[in-house]
């Protein structure tokens, strides 16, 4: 297969996995979760005793996704799969929770799309993990806010979403070298 069509091919999964990260977060934070109190978001365990909204995992998963998008398919999808993350969002959710999540999701891309772009070219790892942190606070931070008017899971959720980035790191590392062998440049 032509190295232009994989590159296409990974950018279209990628791209596709990203979209349905936030939908599929919003979801979760009212249908799954081993705690569901009564009008509260349903909660995950992150790590002993620290609980988080269960959304947290496919969000941490988005951080990385939305990298893997701008590398495969270059900036323009990247900022197009923020936004189309937040408007499939709007479908599966209520609008309260839509608000708080586009809000925060938009922001936190945003300063992630700012950190991982000038580092991606010459250390694709650590742009990958830098930006995650970065938009992994300012999400928690923004979307505990404005969803529920409180910062009470905030550990939990940094912790979940930083699970997700560490646990991408092999696969992110993969990509690098590979790309390295194939002399495939990103986008």
């Amino acid at each position: 297969m032509p190295i232009e069509n994989r590159k296409n091919i990974e950018g279209a999964i990628f791209l596709a996995l990203f979209c349905l990260t936030v939908p599929a977060a919003n979801w979760m934070i009212g249908h799954v979760g081993t705690v569901c109190p009564a009008d509260s978001p349903c909660l995950v365990p992150v790590a002993p005793g620290l609980l988080a909204p269960s959304g947290v995992l496919m969000i941490g998963a988005a951080l990385v996704l939305r990298d893997l998008v701008q590398r495969r398919l270059g900036v323009e999808f990247g900022l197009g799969a923020i936004i189309a993350g937040a408007l499939i969002s709007a479908a599966i959710a209520p609008p309260a929770l839509v608000t708080a999540s586009a809000a925060a999701f938009l922001l936190s891309e945003a300063a992630d799309f700012a950190v991982y772009t000038p580092l991606a070219r010459r250390r694709l790892v650590l742009a990958v993990v830098a930006s995650g942190i970065v938009g992994l606070v300012i999400d928690s931070i923004v979307f505990l806010w404005l969803a529920f008017g409180s910062l009470d899971f905030l550990a939990g959720q940094i912790v979940g979403k930083a699970w997700m980035v560490l646990l991408a790191i092999p696969l992110v590392a993969y990509i690098r070298r590979r790309d390295a062998r194939l002399g495939l440049s990103p986008a």
